[in-house]
């Protein structure tokens, strides 16, 4: 189950989705996660499946893959899926004992899924299609004018993406760990939800000094490698808008845009 989580896994390729400049792929995310949240209809939906789908065929990733990324995370969307449908009032519709469903329960809990649904595919779009040292680039591209406020921008962007390439890492070491406590007779199976949350504790010591001696051997390497920040660092590819980026920047603000618009629409 937690090999299954794609965020922060990097899928090689040489689609145009992977060759695009990885400011415009973050623009275009961001772009995206705004226009989940401002939809308040239905049908714009449909042209976010799409858009998604498109994105999928062209940077030629496994359908398969990108689903079962979701799966991990299917308990937060039930869960989410029924407070919203339990707990929104309005016209009621029917009564399941002490639960009442009402028609505004039902929209906001279908609506409040999807967009869990489409944020977590979305934002795993962007790390599968983008290498760890592009999003650092781009991140720290973005950030850099907020230099002049002392914002240290590369900093940033190393310790964001730092924490990105790391999940895969950390969650393959927590089922390592899981593994080698099940052969000894720990049970994390059986249980309601309490006891099992309870039989993870043992899982957290070696989790943590398994990250800490990680992360004091990246710094040891960064340290060997004469790293000193971004002051006077250069970098073998420079970043630079093509022709390609512009427009798809263009195209996916212009298509963004109109969902959001739709809001406003009656």
């Amino acid at each position: 189950m937690l090999k299954d989580i794609t965020i922060g896994q990097y899928f090689p390729g040489t689609s145009l989705i992977h060759k695009l400049d990885p400011r415009v792929k973050i623009a275009v995310t961001a772009l995206f996660i705004a226009s989940l949240f401002f939809i308040s209809k239905f049908y714009p939906y449909i042209f976010i499946v799409l858009f998604i789908a498109a994105v999928i065929k062209t940077a030629k990733l496994p359908v398969k893959f990108i689903l079962k990324g979701l799966r991990p995370l299917m308990f937060i969307i039930l869960i989410t899926f029924a407070i919203n449908l339990f707990m929104t009032k309005g016209e009621v519709l029917f009564e399941l004992g002490p639960l009442t469903v009402t028609k505004e329960g039902l929209r906001q809990s279908v609506f409040m899924a999807l967009r869990l649904v489409f944020l977590i595919t979305g934002t795993s779009l962007l790390t599968l299609t983008t290498s760890p040292i592009a999003l650092t680039d781009g991140i720290e591209r973005l950030l850099s004018p907020f230099k002049k406020i002392g914002l240290p921008a590369h900093e940033l962007a190393m310790m964001m993406t730092i924490a990105l390439r790391f999940i895969p890492t950390l969650l393959e070491e927590t089922d390592k760990i899981m593994k080698a406590q099940m052969a000894r007779g720990a049970d994390f199976e059986s249980g309601n939800i309490i006891n099992r949350a309870r039989n993870l504790v043992p899982l957290l010591v070696p989790l943590f000094i398994n990250a800490f001696r990680r992360a004091d051997d990246l710094a040891t390497a960064m340290e060997a490698r004469c790293y000193r920040g971004g002051d006077g660092r250069t970098r073998l590819n420079e970043l630079s808008f093509k022709n390609m980026d512009y427009v798809v920047l263009t195209g996916m603000t212009a298509f963004f845009g109109i969902l959001i618009a739709t809001r406003y629409l009656g």
